[in-house]
């Protein structure tokens, strides 16, 4: 499984709060979500994230709250991947959970800029900065958590096997 897309770049500490404002949770249609996914820290986010953009960010990405709609709306908007210095322990396992693939990569997450076109082969862990040549190795997923992104999630899987 890999992606590649346009690198959204954000600082450390992104708490939920700021991924979906709680003031939109009196939904749980995930599209409606989806359309105010980081307008806090970034209005331009929706109108410009395309299928397979990635999402890099510092220490402790989504770190707050314990819900599953962070990992969701950024899923349901599109994006492919998140490469983060770190990831919050809640999101982390959220993340895998909805089948939203992300990669703990420190030296990636300080190289790579926004705008960047970079790709990511999930079997392997590289991750490949398409402009500007660079290339940096994430621990990857076992099988079994790499089958539970691919199915689209923890239940998902559940369902097909």
């Amino acid at each position: 499984m890999n992606t590649q897309g346009h690198v959204f770049k954000y600082p450390d500490n992104v708490d939920t709060d700021v991924i979906i404002p709680a003031r939109y949770l009196n939904t749980a249609n995930a599209k409606e979500l989806a359309l105010h996914c980081m307008e806090d820290i970034d209005t331009e986010f929706v109108k410009k994230v395309q299928p397979g953009d990635i999402m890099v960010a510092g220490w402790n990405f989504g770190c707050g709250s314990s819900r599953e709609h962070a990992p969701l709306v950024i899923k349901t908007c599109g994006t492919g991947c998140v490469i983060a210095k770190s990831f919050a322990r809640i999101f982390y396992r959220n993340a895998i959970n909805i089948g939203l693939p992300i990669l703990e990569c420190p030296e990636a997450a300080d190289a790579i800029e926004a705008g960047d076109e970079v790709s990511v082969d999930f079997d392997t862990g590289v991750i490949t900065d398409i402009t500007t040549g660079k290339t940096w190795r994430a621990q990857p997923f076992p099988p079994f958590i790499q089958n539970i992104i691919a199915k689209g999630g923890l239940l998902a899987s559940l369902k097909q096997d």
